[in-house]
């Protein structure tokens, strides 16, 4: 597998769930990034200290969600050619993954392709990120239920996958996984 680079340096955007569900297999679309929303006027430390508070409850939250998913079953639709449906966005391989079959109806139908069969497998959360992410050979996660406003990104880090799948950003911006050339 080759990576494409469309993201260039100096221009990273959060990624929307969104975007995913509207691009092809193995492909993805450019999407406008909006400016930055403006810093509120606060004394620095009360600043700092909430931003810590925020931080650590965001961790938490996180790894609870992390947790539940890797305990539980996901289905992830096939690509057509044997494999596991994927998008490509910012450098990163996403495998599509969905928490029942009324989210990948919903998935399906933002595609404008609900009148067609998707079938899928049934995936332990677990076993998406410890053994499939590495297979992909490229810096690679998993969407949880793209297009949807509920949806999660499990991304290339260090406690999401194993260190062989982490992300190792390149001298020139390039996302690279630690177990590739």
């Amino acid at each position: 597998m080759t990576m494409s680079g469309n993201g260039s340096p100096g221009r990273e955007r959060p990624l929307r769930l969104a975007d995913l569900a509207r691009s092809e297999p193995g492909g993805s679309r450019p999407v406008p990034v909006p400016p930055p929303a403006p810093a509120a006027f606060a004394a620095p430390a009360a600043i700092a200290a909430d931003r810590i508070d925020r931080i650590e409850a965001a961790r938490a939250e996180f790894a609870a969600l992390l947790g539940e998913f890797r305990r539980t079953a996901v289905l992830v639709p096939d690509d057509g050619r044997g494999g596991l449906w994927t998008a490509e966005q910012g450098g990163v391989r996403w495998i599509c993954a969905f928490s029942d079959e009324a989210a990948l109806a919903r998935f399906a139908l933002a595609r404008g392709d609900a009148a067609r069969e998707w079938p899928y497998r049934t995936v332990l959360g677990a076993r998406l990120l410890d053994v499939m992410v590495p297979l992909l050979g490229v810096p690679a996660g998993v969407a949880l239920d793209a297009g949807s406003p509920d949806g999660t990104l499990f991304p290339p880090v260090a406690g999401v996958v194993p260190e062989t799948a982490v992300v190792d950003p390149g001298a020139e911006g390039t996302a690279k996984a630690k177990g590739t050339r």
